[in-house]
């Protein structure tokens, strides 16, 4: 073989001679290792996404019992704000109650755009308060029935009605065109410490149909008539303990009954 056919041969198999590139041993080991991690954590955080939002019930509109629709968020059951909640409009399903229920109280608050405070109610454990201008109740028909503000409070019922065994105490004047007990019940008016005044344009009625009308004082008992009469329509006139000037008066009376008048005259002046 010569020489040529030598260095010719050497250049074929340094042609055909491959060359191996990779990794091996163990990095080819904890590259196989890193990637089976990988792969279990994406598993597990699928997992947990799935059950979350299987707890939670997530759905397209909206998450448990919390459902976004156009008209704005409904709530199906029982819900709990653990913050102040602020909405335009709250009402309950058609044919349902609605119920607002706290530990300690529920507040509702109007506010100007200062965030003062114009109008409150507030339902603690304690009692029901309310704050503002005006207090107004009305009836279905829209007839008032109970008004109040500064200056006055209005009764607009038919009938207002005072159960207390005590009555009804009044600080100042009372205007009203009727007052009247309940059946079989009597009607007392009392003034325990100063004077009690009756005042009416076009005259005043006591009326007693099935009892009688009592009237005492510590002191006078004064009948007035500016521009007319006291008169008095008796069937049997009594006057007890009466002293000065009455006893002309009853003297009077006895000779009127003689006579046989029924009906006493008496002008106070």
């Amino acid at each position: 073989m010569t020489q040529d056919q030598c260095a010719h041969r050497n250049t074929l198999q340094e042609k055909t001679r491959v060359h191996k590139v990779g990794i091996y041993g163990w990095r080819k080991r904890c590259l196989y290792l890193l990637v089976l991690m990988l792969m279990i954590l994406i598993l597990v955080n699928l997992a947990l996404t799935i059950w979350i939002l299987k707890v939670m019930s997530f759905t397209i509109d909206g998450m448990g019992n919390l459902r976004i629709t156009e008209k704005g968020i409904k709530v199906e059951g029982p819900s709990e704000f653990l913050q102040p909640l602020y909405a335009k409009e709250i009402q309950s399903k058609p044919g349902h109650p609605l119920f607002l229920q706290s530990s300690r109280n529920v507040s509702v608050n109007v506010v100007n755009g200062n965030n003062k405070i114009l109008t409150q109610l507030v339902a603690g454990s304690d009692g029901v308060r309310a704050q503002g201008k005006l207090l107004e109740i009305k009836s279905t028909t829209g007839k008032l029935l109970f008004s109040a503000d500064e200056q006055e409070v209005v009764v607009g019922a038919d009938r207002l009605r005072v159960m207390g065994a005590e009555g009804a105490v009044f600080s100042s004047s009372i205007e009203t065109p009727h007052v009247r007990a309940e059946p079989f019940k009597e009607l007392r008016l009392e003034s325990p410490t100063r004077s009690l005044i009756m005042e009416a344009p076009k005259g005043i009625q006591i009326l007693a149909e099935a009892g009688d009308i009592q009237t005492s004082c510590r002191n006078e008992l004064r009948l007035e008539s500016k521009d007319g009469e006291v008169t008095g329509d008796f069937l049997y006139p009594r006057f007890e303990g009466s002293v000065g000037p009455i006893q002309d008066m009853r003297s009077q009376q006895e000779d009127n009954l003689s006579e046989g008048c029924p009906d006493l005259n008496m002008m106070v002046t």
